[in-house]
């Protein structure tokens, strides 16, 4: 896979779960969420988000399902419950205890623990006083809850043939980057799939990985992606001769703009729709292999300058977020940036960004939108949403 518009044919999807019914008022906050999502509403929009991608014909796999069929296999199982199980926030004995539970439970069971989390007093019963038990309310978790599993963009990016598991950066998503890295380590169809390891050394999420054209990859560096993640993943993709030259774009370290794609995405081979504050002031650093194992690096340069120099096109096609600067800051928060292209020119994208998507719609983009009223609660869109892991090249440019 390398572009982000050539067309879609599967993607890997996470249906909001039991995860979501964890989040309370007391812990959203520590659990990256803005709000209580009404979260069989947020599972009826994500089904119809489903649909819109199968209605065009993409292969949706659901995380859920995946990681179940990984489970099956007895050293993912192993690993599930080593990742389940944490022996500092435990103790030994409370940890050894439910590290044998989890053992003897099946691959769904499992499965739900890793996902959604344990608390307290959902723990196996056991003899013997436990100070950890005693001095925890019987609601606390034992084992925390992913809620931002739904955003399966971060947790791992494919470049080529290549799938990089994220190192991701905020202590309430790091486990997820255990339960990727044992779905593609032992799910049949990801068996054989290459690693770009660079992405392990330093923090990096696939939000802020964008392929721009075949060899040539954007990363932006800011809250969540670090200096040396954006390097790390560069001698990476150079090194498996995936890349000829990657952009490291630095953001503004903010909850609004957390990764690159929350403030541009692909819609064309030529096109991306865009907040306006960042348009003329996006900077780019271009990195490119020296040929004997480094890298050099040059920049600052204005960003669509560099993007477009590194596509080897004249210019990048630029699409503004809303229609003046209020409405643009409001739809930029509400994930209008943040599209998921099915095809050149086709993407998906929020309806509420009603402006937006008429700029979108002027430009000769098909836009096919879908509710995220409850979706968006955890800052985050369709591409946020998905993760594809096949496309087909996009067309050549004449």
């Amino acid at each position: 896979m390398d572009s982000e518009v050539g067309p879609l044919r599967a993607v890997l999807l996470h249906r909001p779960g039991n995860e979501l019914k964890r989040l309370t008022p007391r812990n959203n906050d520590k659990l990256l969420f803005d709000s209580i999502p009404w979260v069989s509403r947020a599972q009826q929009e994500h089904d119809a988000f489903a649909d819109v991608l199968r209605g065009r014909g993409v292969e949706v796999l659901l995380l859920a399902d995946v990681l179940r069929t990984a489970l099956e296999d007895q050293r993912a199982h192993a690993a599930g419950v080593h990742a389940a199980v944490d022996d500092r926030r435990l103790g030994n004995d409370l940890a050894d205890s439910l590290r044998s539970h989890l053992t003897s439970v099946d691959a769904p069971t499992l499965a739900e623990v890793l996902m959604a989390g344990m608390t307290f007093e959902e723990l196996p019963s056991a003899e013997g006083a436990s100070l950890v038990r005693m001095m925890h309310n019987p609601r606390d978790f034992a084992v925390d809850p992913l809620p931002n599993l739904l955003f399966t963009r971060d947790s791992s990016a494919w470049v080529g043939d290549r799938v990089a598991i994220s190192s991701l950066t905020m202590p309430a998503r790091r486990r997820e980057t255990a339960l990727l890295d044992l779905i593609y380590a032992y799910h049949p169809r990801f068996r054989h799939a290459a690693r770009a390891y660079g992405a392990h050394s330093a923090p990096i999420e696939g939000g802020d990985v964008m392929l721009l054209a075949p060899g040539v990859v954007a990363i932006g560096v800011g809250e969540r992606t670090t200096p040396a993640g954006a390097e790390s993943l560069a001698r990476s993709v150079f090194a498996d001769g995936l890349a000829h030259t990657v952009v490291a774009v630095p953001i503004e370290q903010s909850r609004a703009t957390m990764h690159l794609d929350t403030v541009c995405t692909m819609v064309d081979v030529d096109a991306v729709v865009m907040y306006p504050l960042a348009r003329d002031s996006l900077t780019a650093f271009t990195i490119k292999p020296t040929g004997d194992g480094g890298v050099k690096v040059a920049g600052p340069t204005p960003f669509l300058e560099a993007a477009a120099e590194a596509m080897e096109i004249d210019r990048l096609r630029v699409i503004d977020t809303g229609l003046d600067p209020v409405t643009a800051e409001r739809e930029q928060w509400d994930d209008g940036n943040n599209t998921l292209a099915l095809a050149p020119g086709v993407v998906v994208g929020y309806e509420r960004n009603a402006e937006t998507n008429e700029r979108l719609t002027a430009a000769g983009i098909e836009v096919l939108p879908i509710t995220g009223s409850e979706l968006g609660s955890g800052r985050g869109g369709p591409r946020c949403m998905s993760c594809p892991v096949r496309r087909d090249p996009p067309p050549k440019r004449h």
